[in-house]
């Protein structure tokens, strides 16, 4: 316990500094800042963070450094946008989902619709936001965002029917538990980090997640079989935000290099996300694990099923005043451009 709050307290003092000191140093005309990524440090989507760092270093001429702390090591994924808000942290990667009900448009990305790969979805949801302008992202600057492949079923015993899950514990974040729980079994929220220990020690039976997890988190390693459920497939959104006080604070010579390095990296994080299921695919095979495919009856009755969680979004978002319904069909109608354009 000591050791765990001696380290943030650390993180914090460490925060503070850049805080401090984050701004533009008049002895050497160079903005420093801090960027906090929830992934840890091997992930693919940390290594195409950093990439993204570099090259904005790179283009401003040394007029920018940006400092990287992976895994949480700053903010806590589920802090990660409130560090952003605060100026705890100038930048911060991490999921919409671990905050839920604090971004009610933008849950509409992380609806089983059917995703096909991470570019389809990372394409989507950029172009969701520039179509929607959800207020609640008023608070911050939105660099980019991207998105996963489909999420799938990864389980300790096979699953081929909604009958085998029923009352299973499945770990699950933001409105996937809601599909968990409309297939039969019995969500487990938890990030992505606490998962494998989880899988390990038998507090779940399962997982909802895209292929790069068994790869990038390691999680191939407690699971055994992946049910194809890509005609369900949900993504998770991920955001890449800044301090708007920061933001406002920037020449606008560098602010267009911030612009214009963020929107070509929506191809590359995309990109990532699918490699990254790839090798998530390959390295679970090469542990023996074996992938379900679901039979086109039961494909149907997995999409019966979960139908009422897009209801339910849309009736959710009517209460709140929210376009809930134009939001859905903005996704569906950008799915269907990006898959097209895919083939």
């Amino acid at each position: 316990m000591k050791k765990g709050f001696f380290s943030v307290a650390l993180s914090t003092f460490i925060a503070s500094l850049f805080f401090v000191f984050g701004g533009t140093s008049s002895a050497t005309a160079q903005t420093i800042l801090s960027y906090s990524i929830f992934f840890p440090a091997t992930h693919a989507q940390a290594k195409a963070g950093e990439d993204w760092a570099r090259e904005i270093e790179k283009r401003t001429g040394g007029k920018v450094k940006i400092n990287i702390f992976a895994g949480g090591s700053l903010t806590p994924a589920d802090q990660c946008y409130d560090g952003v808000v605060k100026g705890i942290t100038d930048i911060g990667m991490s999921l919409f989902a671990y905050t839920r009900g604090r971004f009610p448009l933008m849950e509409a990305l992380d609806l089983p619709m059917g995703y096909p790969s991470g570019m389809v979805a990372t394409r989507t949801a950029n172009d969701f936001v520039k179509k929607m302008n959800p207020k609640e992202l008023d608070d911050v600057k939105v660099l980019y965002l991207h998105a996963h492949g489909p999420g799938l079923l990864h389980t300790q015993k096979p699953i081929s029917s909604m009958a085998d899950l029923k009352g299973m514990k499945i770990r699950s974040t933001g409105l996937s538990a809601k599909i968990v729980e409309n297939l039969g079994g019995v969500p487990v929220s938890m990030p992505q980090g606490g998962t494998y220990e989880a899988l390990q020690k038998g507090v779940v039976q399962g997982t909802l997640a895209p292929m790069e997890t068994l790869k990038g988190w390691k999680q191939a390693q407690v699971v055994k079989h992946t049910t194809d459920c890509s005609n369900i497939g949900y993504t998770t959104a991920m955001f890449v935000v800044m301090n708007k006080r920061k933001w406002n604070a920037l020449p606008e010579d560098v602010k267009k290099v911030f612009d214009d390095v963020s929107r070509e990296w929506i191809a590359v994080a995309g990109k990532a996300w699918d490699d990254a299921d790839v090798e998530g695919h390959e390295y679970a095979k090469e542990l023996g694990n074996t992938t379900i495919k679901l039979s086109a009856k039961e494909a149907a009755l997995w999409e019966q099923a979960v139908r009422p969680v897009v209801d339910g979004y849309i009736k959710d978002m009517d209460s709140k005043g929210l376009p809930g319904k134009q939001a859905v069909r903005e996704v569906e109608s950008l799915i269907h451009k990006y898959s097209e354009a895919k083939k």
